[in-house]
């Protein structure tokens, strides 16, 4: 038996928009999320998100705070395919995205925008608490 795993996502912002990424790789290939993944043996959440963060847009960042966990499961005939512990994070981006690592693209949007893509089910949980924008 396997056990959840836990992964980080960056809720990255920068002039009022969103960073978001077009994931290439399941679970959610196609589809933009937050940037993020695994936290690797030994490292601290905020060196996590920020690492996840670089890798895969080539932004760097100061976390802000922490803001949700939120939980992706995925099963297969009754079988947990995917299960995922995202702890979500704000951080203040700084610089041009471009898409590195697993992502296809890579693109700060405002929330308005972001809610009408087609995003992870996460990323929308996500996108939908936050607070309207000004």
């Amino acid at each position: 038996m396997q056990a959840p795993k836990v992964a980080v996502a960056a809720l990255a912002v920068k002039d009022g928009k969103i960073l978001l990424v077009k994931r290439k790789y399941p679970p959610g290939a196609g589809k933009w999320s937050l940037p993020g993944g695994h936290v690797e043996l030994g490292e601290r959440l905020e060196e996590a998100v920020l690492r996840e963060l670089k890798e895969e847009t080539g932004v760097d960042g100061v976390v802000k705070g922490f803001l949700a966990p939120v939980e992706y499961i995925e099963q297969d005939g009754g079988q947990v395919r995917y299960h995922f512990v995202i702890l979500v994070y704000l951080v203040e981006a700084a610089g041009e995205p471009r898409a590195g690592d697993d992502a296809a693209e890579a693109a700060f949007v405002p929330l308005e925008e972001a809610l009408k893509m087609d995003l992870t089910k996460t990323t929308l949980e996500v996108l939908q608490k936050l607070p309207p924008q000004r």
